[in-house]
């Protein structure tokens, strides 16, 4: 009996552990909940001391025994703070045999609703655009019209437009201000740990993305069944290559931030092969044409925004800045005040994105074409993409923080839930960027500095979600074509895929643009695109969304790894320790309410 009863105390204990690790401050680490877990089970009627790092001391007192199983099986951690600026006491753990002492009174629910309120309102909004957009769609027996569904979406529209708004002031300014309060050598640090991380995960998301594609051949069979939509763009590899350096040095930023350089290659015409009889070919195929390499080039201008370009102009400029100590102060005060202000905008417009998102979702629910494209071959190619996506993000990603941190990342994950469903909404990396900071510096009190030099540069370089899915697509059409595949194609599609991923811009269905060097590095013709369109609008969705998870977590673990550097910094120029603003944790809770 006794044995019985101290398995199921443990239990609980361990249940009540984990509850207190996602309602306390995160800066207690995994180690010291595992720490006080083991020390409490080990325990059966003693009391044990233990500090964690920060120099608090608690006391756990453990009653373990049959006899006092009748009554009640208490586990109860006080916490003292051994200084006036110490944190507040956290509860470790504590354990009833029929309830815990974390009451749950009215004030403590409605203090949660009001903490986790907008998460609640844009779920909702979520929720009732897809019922609203299912109930609109079958309303009638005639399709919608174009025209129709752009009124449904209009508000949508001009919450999308006030977000990308906010875009070019937040990268440079947060970029410029954050780069230029930073030491030089502290800056090529984080910049380092960002890119080590962003290369690490892209890399693991294409292996991860080629595993389940090779594991559950989702194109096994032909092309027979599959709907072909749109049309493929010409491109050649090279020029793809070239333009990545181009665009990161505009030559003109006024430019750069409504127009994007791209190479174009001109097809030769009929008119190009008059023969001696002056009789213009007609119906040219493949082979009657030259080697693209040989097509003429044209170089166009795009409307999208350059945000390679913006983003390298930031950095140098932050780091010039960094530089003139004094000199520098007033410009980047100004760009200091900009990027505040900016946040400021964010956070009045961020409380009407349940209405804007709620609006986005009905008219992409109008708007598709057939659920059945879901259920045939492009179903398995589709389930098998989001599958990668949500084994990596919320899998392969949590981990690593949680190695690299010592940290669970759950309380952080939860409070980045309003810049996910931003992303799925919206579909742009680069238009979420509002939201994301808000939520990293406001709700898991990320250091600004951070947060302002890696997200921007993440949301450019940094697409998780993008690999994967150009990856499983190259392999997946290769299947449906019968074509078998070596190692050594498989490595070029992940070594292509990773440098894709990279040159892919935070704008919707760039990846479709760069999934063309993908084809071609296998031998595949571009047109061979057109097999997967059907079904891109929606997976776009789901990638921008770990896009923007991967970023999120990135500026969590660089700003963990990179914590004595800031607080170094801090010292040097205050001359005395000064606590970081930004901690990640929740506001503090006193102990008699747990």
């Amino acid at each position: 009996m006794g044995c019985c009863f101290v398995e199921l105390h443990s239990f609980r204990l361990i249940l009540t552990c984990i509850q207190s690790a996602l309602l306390t401050p995160s800066r207690v680490s995994l180690q010291e909940y595992w720490k006080a877990l083991r020390l409490s089970v080990q325990s059966s009627q003693q009391t044990v001391v233990w500090s964690p790092s920060d120099g608090r001391t608690i006391t756990t007192t453990t009653t373990a025994s049959p006899a006092a199983a009748a009554a009640a099986a208490t586990t109860t951690t006080t916490a003292t703070a051994t200084s006036s600026s110490s944190p507040p006491p956290v509860v470790v753990a504590s354990a009833s045999s029929t309830t815990t002492t974390m009451s749950c009174n009215p004030k403590t629910i409605k203090d949660a609703i009001n903490a986790n309120l907008l998460p609640i309102l844009t779920v909702s909004g979520v929720t009732g655009g897809i019922v609203l957009g299912l109930i609109l769609r079958y309303s009638r027996d005639e399709p919608w019209t174009k025209r129709e569904v752009m009124y449904v979406g209009y508000i949508g529209e001009l919450f999308l437009r006030a977000l990308k708004a906010l875009i070019i002031p937040l990268i440079v300014s947060s970029l410029v201000s954050a780069i230029g309060s930073l030491d030089l050598s502290l800056s090529k640090k984080i910049g380092l740990r960002a890119v080590c991380y962003y290369l690490t995960t892209t890399v693991l998301a294409v292996v991860l993305g080629i595993i389940l594609v090779v594991s559950i051949h989702p194109g096994k069979g032909s092309d027979e069944g599959i709907t072909k939509a749109g049309e493929a763009r010409s491109v050649y590899t090279p020029d793809l290559l070239m333009d990545l350096p181009r665009n990161f040095f505009p030559p003109n930023l006024i430019q750069a931030c409504f127009e994007t350089h791209k190479t174009v290659i001109v097809e030769p015409k009929p008119e190009d092969f008059v023969n001696d009889t002056q009789v213009v070919p007609q119906n040219l195929t493949d082979e009657d044409l030259p080697p693209k390499s040989e097509w003429d080039i044209k170089h166009e201008h795009a409307r999208a925004m350059n945000i390679m370009g913006l983003v390298s102009f930031a950095t140098f400029l932050g780091l010039a800045l960094s530089t003139l100590d004094a000199k520098g102060k007033p410009l980047l005060d100004f760009f200091q005040s900009l990027s505040d202000a900016s946040m400021v905008i964010t956070s009045w417009l961020i409380w009407i994105s349940p209405i804007g998102i709620l609006f986005l979702v009905a008219s992409m629910m109008i708007e598709m074409e057939d659920f059945s494209v879901m259920l045939g071959q492009l179903g398995m190619y589709f389930g098998t993409v989001v599958l990668g996506i949500f084994i990596h993000g919320f899998i392969v990603l949590p981990t690593l923080y949680t190695v690299f941190t010592r940290k669970l990342p759950f309380r952080f994950l939860a409070n980045m839930s309003q810049a996910y469903i931003t992303a799925f909404a919206t579909a742009s990396s680069s238009g979420t960027l509002p939201v994301t900071f808000q939520c990293l510096e406001e709700k898991n009190k990320i250091d600004m500095r951070v947060t302002r030099f890696v997200i921007p540069i993440g949301a450019t370089i940094n697409m998780d979600g993008t690999a994967l899915y150009e990856a499983v697509a190259a392999i997946f059409i290769a299947q449906v074509r019968g074509l078998a595949l070596s190692i050594g194609q498989v490595v070029a599609i992940s070594i292509t895929a990773t440098a894709a991923a990279i040159g892919a811009a935070g704008i919707p269905q760039a990846g479709l643009v760069t999934m063309v060097m993908v084809l071609d590095v296998v031998g595949l013709p571009a047109e061979d695109m057109t097999l997967i369109i059907a079904v891109d609008w929606l997976l776009d969705r789901f990638r921008t969304m770990i896009n923007v998870l991967g970023d999120s977590i990135g500026a969590g673990l660089v700003y963990e790894l990179s914590k004595k550097e800031l607080e170094k910094l801090n010292i040097n120029a205050n001359g005395d320790v000064e606590r970081p603003s930004n901690e990640i944790g929740m506001d503090a809770v006193e102990s008699n309410k747990m």
